[in-house]
């Protein structure tokens, strides 16, 4: 298995796609991501977010829901 690091190319997501994934509005995404619960970056002017990061996220969310 190849990961980012030995050069394969992370998977970028845009908001629709997360908006799809986590089946929520296009603000919540927004607010989500203006929080920095869930991490992106910008290239010019586009937003996207890692696999990795909504991964993460949703793991997260698992664990406190857990707790």
């Amino acid at each position: 298995m190849t990961t980012a690091s030995e050069g394969a190319p992370e998977e970028l997501l845009t908001a629709p796609q997360v908006m799809a994934c986590l089946q929520l509005g296009r603000s919540a995404v927004y607010d989500l991501l203006r929080t920095r619960q869930l991490a992106s970056i910008t290239l010019g002017r586009a937003r996207r977010i890692p696999a990795h990061a909504l991964t993460d996220f949703i793991r997260t969310r698992l664990d406190q829901e857990a707790a």
